[in-house]
């Protein structure tokens, strides 16, 4: 079976562009070496191609359902290959030592997790979930919730979950209704519904442990009112009031359990203090976001790369200098417009990749570094998460359907996979707050924040890729220019929606900022990668040579028209009345 991402483009960002083997000299890494990563991404690729991607097609056909005793029946093989994951020890790795861990980096775990996302999202969201739930709870838990919960989990005995979402609130979680109240033994009582909750039932493992916002008394109206709350499913042997009331049916991602779960009088466990709860599932739901990102990233991967085999060898028509009606057929990939689609989708995947790790090694950055480049590493990596959630999430989704368009009317049938990747991928900007939401977060929040310190961090961070590339010279240095002045527009049009310091005018068009400053962003990351590239000869480096190119000249133009909107502070949207649509 074919891999799922290219495993020479993950050595490239690792290695010739981010250097992660850097990483071993901090007290954190030391008993690592290049070697160690080089293992896990074998590990990682193996497992993936071998247990988790043989059965992507079969799951998507076999939903999860309800069986006659209450309990959900999945396929299996995911269980299987669930249980293969645990046993080696890649739930942990990313922990300490004293939590079973390995310590590995994050930027070397995420790329490895990456395989799995790419061979099956829907099998490899529950230990995606189950890792975010334990980083929570071992940064905000205290020592025995850490040994009750967290040590399960990390051996793949007991999963996690994130329940925030109920029927009518959707994401404004300032309007969730679960309650939870004290009981005399200091545990509380958690009532209510929560909906759309990914990996909410099953019997893949022995416990399920739910980490629930829920409102306690006494903390007054809105957001400020949450509190978090350990819930499991199952306590001392018996149910614990956590009752399945039915499965969501998705378009796609059918492989991963979606549910509307009813908590009655649930015996819950607080976590930190009360009414911070909000607070404390951030350090989840950034995370979650980073890494819906990476699901985006790799479901797109997986179908370029499978259009681009196909491409290859389907023949049809001729070159269009060919006058020779007899001539056989030639690979599509000799068409214009093929490659032109093939060159989208691998801009795409490979800038979205290359944007990822490098989110994730500022979180290395943030843990490790000393404390002015960790304070440095945190404000950069706040103004990009909504950005490292969204672009991928919109783009490598368009990657999905073009790689359905390279297959012509064979990509619109079941009998090939890139339909499967489109239904998979279309729930990303979606999930962990949708693309609007992020749009929102970035211009109402991140690059303001501070007095702007998030993009003042940023436009610095790409300032110093425009200089290190105007040294270069060449082809470097003319995407240099064009960065640049990119980057003068997002800076000054941040200043005017906010010059009028009208939160409505300002946020009314933020989705096409998010979406410029994103094409923005991702040009930076080219221009790092073409830097990277160097004088290197061969067709892997002609081939970002040549992405590199068609981002710059055919998506980073884009952004002017956005920018000529966003500056005229238009009112469209914001004025049209609900009653004319």
């Amino acid at each position: 079976m074919a891999a799922p991402l290219s495993r020479r483009d993950i050595d490239f960002l690792l290695h010739d562009w981010l250097n992660v083997a850097a990483l071993t000299e901090r007290e954190r890494f030391t008993d690592h070496s290049r070697e160690t990563f080089d293992g896990i991404m074998d590990v990682a690729q193996d497992m993936a191609v071998k247990l988790f991607a043989p059965h992507n097609k079969k799951a998507d056909q076999n939903q999860p359902y309800v069986g006659d005793d209450g309990k959900v029946v999945l396929i299996n093989d995911v269980k299987l290959a669930l249980d293969e994951f645990a046993k080696a020890g890649l739930i942990s790795c990313g922990f300490d030592e004293s939590l079973g861990g390995i310590a590995l980096p994050t930027v070397v775990n995420r790329a490895a997790m990456a395989w799995f996302q790419a061979a099956n999202p829907g099998t490899s969201s529950y230990p995606f979930l189950t890792v975010g739930n334990a980083n929570l709870l071992a940064t905000h838990g205290t020592a025995e919730q850490i040994d009750t919960w967290v040590r399960p989990m990390l051996e793949g005995r007991y999963f996690g979950t994130m329940c925030l979402s109920e029927p009518d609130a959707g994401s404004s979680l300032a309007d969730i209704t679960t309650k939870a109240e004290p009981a005399a033994d200091g545990t509380y009582r958690v009532t209510g519904t929560k909906m759309w909750i990914s990996g909410g039932d099953h019997e893949l493992t022995e416990n399920i442990v739910h980490l629930v916002l829920a409102k306690a008394p006494g903390g007054g109206p809105g957001v400020k009112g949450i509190s978090l709350f350990i819930v499991p499913k199952v306590l001392d042997g018996d149910r614990n009031g956590v009752e399945l009331v039915g499965l969501n049916h998705k378009m796609g991602n059918r492989g991963t359990t979606n549910t509307l779960l009813e908590f009655d009088s649930a015996t819950g466990y607080l976590v930190g203090e009360e009414h911070r709860g909000l607070s404390y599932m951030f350090h989840m739901m950034n995370e979650a976001r980073i890494g819906v990102g990476f699901l985006a990233t790799s479901i797109g991967y997986a179908g370029y790369l499978a259009s681009l085999e196909y491409a290859k060898v389907r023949t049809q028509g001729r070159n269009v200098a060919s006058k020779d009606p007899s001539a056989p057929p030639v690979p599509i990939i000799e068409h214009p417009d093929v490659k032109r689609m093939l060159l989208a989708q691998k801009a795409y995947v490979e800038g979205a990749l290359a944007l990822g790790l490098y989110c994730a090694k500022l979180v290395d950055e943030e843990n490790t570094a000393h404390s002015d480049a960790a304070a440095r590493a945190h404000t950069l990596l706040e103004v990009l998460t909504p950005i490292a959630k969204a672009w991928p999430s919109q783009w490598c989704l368009e990657a999905n359907n073009l790689a359905i368009q390279v297959h012509g009317g064979y990509g619109y049938t079941t009998e090939f996979d890139v339909e499967q990747y489109y239904r998979d991928n279309r729930l990303n900007p979606i999930h962990e707050g949708t693309n609007g939401i992020q749009g929102l977060d970035l211009l109402g929040r991140k690059v303001v924040q501070g007095g702007g310190a998030g993009l003042v961090v940023l436009a610095e961070t790409i300032g110093a890729t425009i200089a290190r590339a105007r040294d270069a010279g060449g082809e470097a240095a003319d995407y240099a220019t064009s960065l640049a002045d990119a980057l003068r527009r997002l800076t000054e049009t941040t200043a005017t929606l906010w010059k009028g310091l009208d939160p409505a005018v300002a946020l009314a068009n933020s989705a096409v900022y998010l979406e410029a400053a994103g094409h923005v962003v991702v040009s930076w990351i080219w221009l790092e990668q073409l830097l990277a590239v160097g004088e290197s000869a061969g067709n892997f480096y002609d081939g970002k040579r040549a992405a590199a190119r068609y981002f710059f000249r055919f998506e980073l133009p884009k952004t002017g028209p956005q920018f000529d909107l966003l500056t005229a502070l238009d009112r469209t949207t914001l004025d049209t009345d609900p009653a004319w649509l």
